[in-house]
């Protein structure tokens, strides 16, 4: 029996579970979930904070004895120099 035959049909009907199989893979890795994280604090930072008083700085890599260390953003203000770690961490209920 040549199977080619049983799957061209079956392809032809659901060929666009392909591209949506392959994106809610993406959308539920860890990479995305933490890309989209530190955008949304980006986001946030420039929307909600005056720059004039208050300076955002992304990405900041510190050298350390034995490696480096990586901050993800860094509010400089007269009020202080804040940290902002952004994390994805996943809930026990699979959600």
């Amino acid at each position: 029996m040549d199977l080619a035959l049983l799957f061209k049909p079956l392809f032809s009907i659901l060929w666009y579970l392909i591209p949506l199989v392959v994106l809610d893979t993406i959308l539920r890795t860890a990479w995305f979930k933490g890309a989209v994280g530190e955008f949304m604090v980006n986001l946030a930072a420039k929307w909600l904070l005056d720059s004039k008083t208050y300076h955002l700085i992304k990405n900041v890599t510190l050298p350390t004895k034995e490696r480096s260390t990586q901050i993800d953003h860094v509010i400089v203000s007269p009020y202080g120099v804040f940290e902002v770690e952004t994390n994805n961490i996943e809930s026990g209920d699979g959600s």
